[in-house]
């Protein structure tokens, strides 16, 4: 396959319904198919190594997925992926049931991505740079992004319009802090699609498509849980709200690719975890902490050069993220520049990267950070 004409097929993986992926037909009813994704990685660090002085040398398996789905009559779904992180455990990735009648109206319960912001939607695998923007993406979840809900999304006007509405468990769900009163958390997300309609599956983004589409999309999100930050004797109301964008076009030159969000988190009270001021202790739970009332912003872009050249193409990139905290006045800040050789698209890409992260909230000379990564992604 051509490396832009993998990106959708990429995509598609990522919920177990990937054209890319090995598909078994039981009988003219039923469907299984099962896939795989690897994420390798050598990284230098300033103050990474275990002295806290010098720099790290580490080699990193950042990530390993297996991904299983069927369907039956081709309404009636199901999706079982698993992770495996840096702590060598294997976890529940996403677990959902899925009734799909119809483009228009779809039902999905279990374990998934909730509806918010384009980022979130499309994860590390399906970032242009080679790490996941978490400077300004800050949603909670149970793992990796997912909570345990139910979503109700569709895509009218032929794909054109993209709308998901969905209740989760939500934040802080343990005796002591904000959520033992179990109030659900509410999110949604709309996306208009002005030129052709995204070809990532379901609500679910991407961060680039290699050209395959002319690409021009607004979306908004947002999250809502009543006592879903601080503790039990000072819970606080969390809400979070995202608006980004995504531009790409093909042209005789290459693909240019531009994204940009911004973001606005706002807290009832400091949560736990945080370091801002005031805030609780955690305790021991899922889902718990690490909120921070404040503004975010993202602006990215990446340029694909159409010659290949050896197997693949490159696709130079740079993203700038800042995080703007509330109650501390500090900011955080991050400049990724880097370069993808895509050799299947998202689905056999190598990544050589350079970030500089920088923490106001830091004492210096920690409070400025380079990186250098040298990663490599397969899927299956």
């Amino acid at each position: 396959m051509h490396p832009k004409g993998a990106v959708a097929a990429g995509l598609m993986l990522a919920c177990s319904l990937s054209a890319g992926a090995a598909e078994f037909k039981v009988n003219d009813d039923v469907t299984l198919n099962a896939g795989l994704g690897l994420r390798a990685s050598y990284s230098r660090r300033d103050f990474g190594a275990p002295d806290g002085n010098s720099k790290s040398n580490d080699f990193s398996v950042e990530s390993a997925r297996l991904y299983l789905g069927g369907s039956y009559a081709k309404m009636f779904k199901a999706t079982l992926n698993t992770e495996r992180g840096g702590d060598d455990k294997v976890r529940l990735l996403d677990g959902i049931a899925q009734f799909e009648p119809m483009a228009e109206f779809n039902v999905w319960i279990g374990r998934m991505l909730p509806p918010s912001d384009r980022a979130n939607l499309y994860g590390p695998y399906y970032a242009v740079p080679w790490s996941f923007p978490g400077v300004v993406s800050n949603y909670p979840s149970i793992f990796a992004g997912r909570d345990n809900g139910l979503t109700v999304w569709g895509r009218p006007l032929a794909g054109k319009l993209v709308y998901a509405l969905g209740a989760f468990e939500g934040h802080n769900k343990v005796l002591g802090l904000s959520g033992q009163s179990d109030k659900m958390l509410y999110s949604g997300r709309v996306a208009y699609n002005v030129w052709d309609p995204e070809p990532a599956p379901a609500y679910y983004t991407g961060g680039w498509y290699g050209g395959t589409k002319d690409i021009l999309t607004v979306g908004l999100a947002g999250q809502s849980q009543k006592d879903g930050v601080g503790s039990a004797a000072a819970p606080g109301k969390l809400s979070m709200w995202s608006v980004d964008l995504l531009a790409e076009k093909k042209l005789g030159a290459g693909v240019p690719t531009f994204e940009a969000a911004l973001y606005k988190y706002s807290l009832g009270a400091p949560d736990c975890g945080s370091g801002e001021p005031g805030a609780p202790a955690c305790l021991a739970g899922e889902n718990v902490g690490g909120q921070v009332d404040g503004k975010a912003t993202l602006l990215g872009g990446a340029w694909l050069i159409p010659q290949t050249i050896g197997w693949g193409q490159f696709q130079p990139f740079l993203r700038w993220q800042r995080f703007k905290r509330t109650l501390s006045s500090t900011t955080a800040k991050e400049v990724d520049l880097g370069v993808n050789y895509l050799i299947r698209g998202p689905n056999a890409r190598l990544t050589f990267q350079y970030s500089k992260l920088r923490d106001d909230r830091v004492p210096a000379p920690r409070d400025d950070v380079g990186q250098l990564v040298l990663g490599a992604q397969f899927q299956f």
